[in-house]
């Protein structure tokens, strides 16, 4: 079982940066695969970012690439994503995710624990 909990989500003005955290309790955390979500009002959940248990391997939206940095420290038992240059259309409820097995994925449905989240708002 891992438990989730995100932080790190406010307002911001176009342009800035935040940097979101995903604290992790639970044993499983350093081997579970991790990811980040966002979710606007009526829209579907959609894929940010992923990385892998050792933070090897990492993949990102294609909306996000070169602006977010998935990274993770496994002794902390948690995950960050920076985000730089945000825009108004990525403003949404940013939720981290975990996996029991398996390798990075974009798939939603591939995870198996989620939080609660954490809203991004930005202001043009």
């Amino acid at each position: 079982q891992v438990q989730l909990v995100e932080s790190g989500g406010g307002l911001v003005q176009a342009g800035g940066s935040l940097r979101l955290s995903c604290a992790a309790s639970g044993r499983t955390f350093s081997g579970s695969t991790m990811g980040w979500f966002r979710q606007a009002p009526g829209k579907e959940r959609e894929f940010v970012a992923t990385i892998s248990w050792s933070g090897g391997s990492t993949n990102y939206g294609d909306s996000v690439k070169g602006r977010f940095t998935i990274s993770r420290d496994n002794a902390k038992n948690t995950m960050y994503l920076q985000m730089n240059s945000l825009k108004p259309e990525e403003t949404a409820n940013y939720y981290c995710a975990a996996r029991r097995l398996g390798p990075i994925t974009s798939r939603n449905d591939a995870y198996d624990y989620w939080g609660q989240g954490t809203q991004v708002t930005v202001s043009s």
